[in-house]
């Protein structure tokens, strides 16, 4: 068996490339936000396997994350895996690649930095680019 993965494992590449890589490569967009996040804007044809959930407790690792993302993804599959700003997402990614998936990529920035470069289209409110904490309050 492979040795566990770590991030450093994992290639994050940035949101033009994940653009062009979703136009042209058949990779598909593994949206790991909430269902809640995702509900108030995500990209076009986005896949959505909350990584975490939040509870009275705070944020939990979703136990099943894995598994419900092979009930939809084969492990050839081309994805692209994103959250709000990239953490979430390379958790993510560690976890499908120790789980034998082959052909993962981070969004880094993620879908904020998505919004960032106006590939949202229908410009989300304010509140998609700053709803996370790592993120400066006062964008554009």
């Amino acid at each position: 068996m492979d040795a566990p993965k770590d991030h450093q494992n994992v290639a994050t590449i940035d949101v033009h490339a994940a653009k062009d890589l979703l136009n042209s490569s058949g990779y598909r967009y593994l949206d790991v936000r909430s269902v809640e996040e995702f509900n108030k804007s995500h990209v076009e044809n986005a896949l959505n396997v909350p990584y975490m959930f939040i509870t009275e407790a705070g944020r939990v690792k979703n136990p099943d994350f894995v598994d419900q993302v092979a009930a939809i993804c084969k492990n050839e599959d081309h994805l692209i895996v994103a959250c709000n700003s990239g953490g979430r997402s390379l958790r993510a990614s560690v976890d499908l690649l120790d789980s034998g998936f082959k052909q993962i990529v981070n969004m880094g920035g993620g879908y904020s930095a998505w919004v960032d470069a106006g590939f949202a289209g229908n410009n989300p409110g304010e509140e998609i680019k700053t709803s996370c904490k790592f993120r400066p309050s006062a964008i554009h």
